[in-house]
């Protein structure tokens, strides 16, 4: 319940920051009042670190979520420098596990790279595992319904079982 009154009162807002979004920038006045509304809704988050296109794309898709289909789409992750994700990559690997299942190394992490994106709530993420193909936002793992890669080109990625897949499945031994 909490969470559909966070949803109404955001959607409320980006209506009135339409005006103001309409004076500043006329072509843009739905990109940016949304952008204003979500940051109000989400202030932790930040998109600072995403690639050019990473960025395009995600602001293009939460964009088009919230004024089509009602949608609020936030971020709790983007870029992480090399230092975090080799703290989060360590900290997986425990005594009882040592293939990661949630967090890669950093040479192969995409977040790393800035182009990976971690998304909440689920309904933002169901979204865009069902539209994010348009803006080149594709789910990449079963495990984890919150990942998304910016990855343009003509055909789509495979969707692996978890991230540490990879490293314990070779071509060679499949």
């Amino acid at each position: 319940m909490k969470e559909f009154v966070l949803a109404a009162i955001t959607r409320v807002l980006a209506v009135l920051l339409l005006i103001p979004a309409w004076l500043r920038s006329p072509g843009h006045a739905r990109r940016l009042a949304c952008g204003w509304a979500l940051s109000l809704r989400f202030p932790t988050e930040n998109l600072a670190g995403l690639t050019g296109g990473t960025l395009a794309a995600f602001t293009a898709a939460r964009t088009e979520a919230f004024w089509r289909h009602r949608t609020l789409i936030g971020l709790t992750s983007g870029h992480r420098d090399a230092a975090e994700q080799h703290r989060l990559f360590v900290a997986e690997l425990t005594a009882e596990r040592t293939t990661p299942r949630q967090v890669l190394p950093v040479k192969d992490s995409a977040h790393v790279r800035g182009t990976a994106l971690d998304i909440r709530p689920r309904e933002g993420a169901q979204w865009l595992e069902d539209h994010g193909a348009r803006f080149a936002l594709y789910r990449i793992y079963d495990n984890e319904w919150w990942h998304f890669e910016y990855r343009p080109g003509p055909v789509p990625p495979v969707r692996l079982p978890h991230p540490g897949w990879r490293m314990t499945h070779s071509p060679a031994r499949d």
